[in-house]
């Protein structure tokens, strides 16, 4: 009974511990960063690009106006890095699936033979006489 609950608290301490850690190695170094670079600009927008509010915004919150604060440019490629992600996750399902479906084609293909395909066979999936698809 001690050692269950002495191997609990360790894990309990070491999950808190890790926890910690991995937040201050990933958004504390951003934080510390962002902080540091506040009034420093990424790089300058040439004059008369934006209006003066987009200026104003891209700015935000301490770099010199007509630039583009370390804040601006962290959240831009964080959606970069987002849709670059979400597009490569729907490739590989599309390329998953295509592969997945020409292999059922192949076996439906392969058991098809000798019969006529689609004869007394309820296409629409609906009940009765006159009844296909329904629409929502």
């Amino acid at each position: 009974m001690l050692a269950a609950n002495s191997l609990k608290s360790h894990r309990q301490n070491f999950t808190r511990v890790t926890t910690i850690l991995r937040y201050l190695g990933t958004n504390g170094l951003r934080l510390l960063l962002q902080f540091y670079y506040a009034q420093t600009p990424m790089f300058w927008i040439p004059k008369g690009w934006v209006p003066g509010y987009v200026a104003f915004l891209l700015a935000f919150p301490r770099a010199p106006r007509g630039s583009v604060s370390v804040q601006v440019w962290g959240i831009a490629c964080a959606t970069v890095v987002q849709i670059v992600f979400a597009a490569a996750a729907a490739a590989w399902v599309l390329l998953s699936r295509r592969e997945e479906m020409a292999g059922r084609k192949g076996r439906r293909e392969g058991m098809g033979k000798g019969r006529t395909e689609g004869v007394g066979m309820n296409v629409g999936g609906g009940g009765g006489k006159g009844e296909g698809k329904k629409e929502l």
